[in-house]
């Protein structure tokens, strides 16, 4: 999608520090991280944000699940990680690509604000 960061960065128009990919998946480290250990991991796919998860659209979103696992064991994430998804303006979303942050590697408080 035009314009999209994320996009780019899948092109390879703007570099990312890649911790993981296959042909339908990207992981790279944050450039503003919150804790010791924060990766985004996001679909090659454009996909606008977890409003925008349908059932044809579903079994990447699995897959995404399934290598944030991978990656959380391959960062020595043995006590634990949150992973979070901002869905919309309200809920801070600053990039309109589906993308998961992976935080870890120290003690996480909990903050709803």
């Amino acid at each position: 999608m035009d314009g999209c960061l994320f996009c780019k960065i899948v092109a390879g128009q703007i570099p990312s520090t890649k911790v993981y990919e296959d042909e339908r998946v990207l992981a790279f480290r944050d450039i503003a991280p919150q804790a010791p250990t924060h990766i985004l991991v996001i679909p090659k796919t454009h996909i606008p944000s977890v409003a925008g998860i349908t059932g044809e659209n579903s079994e990447l979103v699995a897959h995404i699940f399934e290598v944030i696992a991978q990656v959380a064991e391959a960062e020595g994430l043995v006590n634990g990680y949150r992973v979070v998804s901002n869905c919309g303006p309200d809920a801070g979303q600053t990039v309109h690509h589906l993308h998961f942050h992976i935080l870890g590697g120290r003690e996480l408080t909990v903050n709803m604000a």
